[in-house]
């Protein structure tokens, strides 16, 4: 299927350089998205490989559907990643997986079809889920929530200074008129935004804030990693991606904590007897950024932030 809107896969080369494809390895794609990285493994694989792909997307579901009627080594489930230990138990796979890469955020498809709801650039109904059938539309929300949550929506999630202003103006608006397009909440948020980033528009942060309160994705990303490291094999490889601070804080923190313990946040000469830590995983490597060659192609990529880590034991 194809929705008429191009993506450029992120770090594609290095994201499966660093998953160590084996040709008879198992592999999880918790993002599959429009299937760039997934075609790439897919690429590697050789007979006896397998590859599952995840996505709550209807659209990307449809391409993944397709992809899997061309290869039989491919099966895809709309699911999020953050239920792929009860699919690695479903199938049989469970400590068996030699990759799981996620590529986390919302895709390019989703940002330029304004009928996603995703982007204050067109107008379009205010929706945001990433699986339209499911949970509670950005619209909804907006109508029902406090002044309170919305403020804390857009402050915890989007990290927008402004956040109770422009919550205040969010309700004192929509006591006069439900919103229900994109464009007449960007207006108002960016109306009731003082000062905002050179080159950025006054409701990106909100509106970060709110997609991902709608689709839960802080949440599913620690569920999804947690999940992550139990289907994997010993020497098994998690790949991650992240977009924004909130993100790769969750990312760094987890592999942090694995590799190097609990202990290793407390002060130096706090003086408590600590039982000697073995690492879970281990980390490799330093954070990955894209190259200026694919800024140039893919200024989206800007932001791009990978992690990767093998798991010991």
């Amino acid at each position: 299927m194809n929705s008429g809107f191009n993506h450029i896969t992120v770090l594609l080369g290095e994201a499966v350089e660093a998953l160590a494809v084996r040709a008879d390895g198992c592999y999880m794609d918790g993002t599959f998205g429009r299937g760039g990285h997934s075609r790439a493994i897919l690429a590697r694989l050789g007979p006896g490989g397998r590859l599952q792909g995840f996505d709550k997307d209807p659209q990307a579901i449809a391409t993944g559907q397709a992809l899997a009627a061309e290869d039989g080594r491919f099966v895809i489930v709309q699911r999020s990643f953050a239920e792929m230990a009860a699919q690695a138990a479903e199938a049989g796979v469970a400590g068996q997986v030699a990759g799981v890469l996620l590529d986390l955020g919302v895709s390019s498809p989703q940002l330029d079809d304004p009928e996603r709801g995703f982007s204050f650039l067109n107008d379009g109904p205010l929706d945001m889920r990433m699986d339209p059938a499911r949970g509670v539309s950005a619209a909804a929300f907006i109508a029902s929530a406090s002044e309170e949550e919305i403020a804390r929506v857009f402050k915890d999630y989007g990290e927008e200074r402004f956040a109770k202003r422009m919550a205040r103006a969010v309700v004192q608006r929509r006591e006069q008129q439900p919103f229900e397009r994109t464009a007449d909440l960007a207006q108002v948020l960016k109306d009731a935004n003082p000062a905002w980033e050179k080159h950025k528009h006054p409701a990106t942060r909100a509106f970060q804030g709110l997609r991902i309160h709608v689709n839960n994705e802080l949440a599913d990303l620690e569920a999804g990693l947690a999940a992550a490291l139990d289907v994997l094999e010993v020497g098994g490889r998690l790949v991650v991606i992240s977009f924004h601070s909130l993100e790769d804080r969750i990312v760094k923190l987890f592999m942090r904590r694995l590799e190097k313990g609990e202990a290793d946040n407390l002060p130096r000469n706090l003086p408590v007897r600590v039982e000697p830590f073995k690492p879970v995983i281990k980390t490799l490597g330093k954070a990955q950024f894209a190259s200026d060659a694919e800024l140039a192609a893919n200024p989206r990529a800007r932001s791009a932030v990978m992690r990767v880590a093998e798991k010991l034991r």
